[in-house]
């Protein structure tokens, strides 16, 4: 604990790590998926100038992380480890190595203090341009058995419970386009455990108990807005941490866009967007802060991470912070 009993949280997300396997599959991997040339002179210009231009050199941003994590009681990653080059999350073998090498340099730093969330990139997505990949359930396999990521963690800090969940399975109905069709009854069911555990940790909180969590897409949130048992307890929620939107630039046009009627004629990928922008207006009982990527975008280069201090005693507000990395 630091100074006045408080406790220091480090967050971080989205870090996109690259193991060589993935880095050999060159940097337009996301580009190769598009037939058509309109298309693909589009995204090259989307991806170089306003989203990420190198996603598969950015391994440096966790190092320098790691270098400035002195101090922190408990640090939380929240989602997003690989690149996710083929699209179907940690079945693959080069975004398991890539997943593998990055959660094994958190765990080697903070060993027990270290709470880690699954992000879409760990189950497979289909990908912002083009329609191959998505969620596997031999991704879901891998991720539990050979990377050990629990789907559902709980931790007590004096009067706070901090809380992390598979947004992926909450927000289920939203990947009808992401799951094949054989695996989707295993999906449900498995998004019906998931629930029922998210249900019985807020049936268990007590009144004078404040909860912090953390849930890498925000898509999920209107899903679990509709949860009895979590919507009778969301007074105590004091803040929800996403990741996902990679910078604040996003997460501010989504509540500025909140209720608009979704876009559905530009292809798969800007359309869940539009949806999501839509759902927004039911963020905001969630207390909704994010932490950007490590790298942010390219058009602002706004990455980095995200400290949250707490009295265990909750006798003032937890203070979230923002702590920019700088790269060229």
């Amino acid at each position: 604990m630091g100074a006045m009993g408080t406790c220091t949280l480090g967050i971080l997300s989205d870090i996109h790590y690259a193991a060589a396997a993935a880095q050999a599959r060159g940097p337009d991997f996301e580009l190769r998926v598009l037939p058509n040339p309109i298309a693909r002179a589009f995204g090259r210009f989307y991806l170089h100038y306003i989203w990420l231009r190198e996603p598969l050199r950015k391994n440096h941003l966790l190092d320098e992380f790691l270098e400035q994590a002195a101090g922190f009681d408990y640090v939380i990653a929240n989602g997003d480890y690989s690149c996710n080059t083929p699209f179907v999350g940690v079945s693959d073998d080069a975004a398991c190595q890539s997943v593998v090498e990055c959660i094994g340099k958190l765990r080697h730093r903070f060993g027990a203090r270290l709470r880690v969330n699954y992000g879409d990139h760990e189950l497979g997505k289909l990908p912002m341009f083009g329609a191959s990949g998505g969620l596997r359930l031999a991704s879901w396999r891998r991720a539990r058995e050979e990377v050990g990521l629990d789907p559902f963690w709980r931790l007590e800090i004096g009067r706070y419970v901090l809380i992390g969940f598979v947004s992926s399975l909450v927000a289920l109905p939203s990947c009808g386009a992401d799951m094949l069709p054989a695996e989707r009854p295993e999906w449900e069911r498995l998004r019906e455990e998931h629930l029922a555990e998210i249900r019985r940790a807020f049936d268990a909180l007590q009144p004078g108990q404040r909860v912090l969590l953390f849930c890498h897409d925000p898509t999920a949130l209107p899903y679990l807005w509709r949860e009895e048992s979590v919507r009778v307890k969301l007074l105590q929620v004091e803040q929800t941490i996403i990741g996902h939107l990679h910078t604040n630039l996003l997460l501010w046009k989504s509540r500025l866009l909140a209720g608009m009627p979704p876009v559905r004629f530009l292809g798969h990928t800007v359309a869940r967007l539009s949806s999501a922008l839509n759902q927004a207006r039911y963020w905001r009982p969630f207390n909704v802060r994010l932490c950007p990527a490590l790298a942010g975008v390219e058009l602002l280069k706004d990455g980095g991470y995200c400290t949250l201090e707490l009295d265990p005693e909750a006798r003032q507000p937890s203070r979230f912070r923002f702590h920019r990395l700088y790269w060229s």
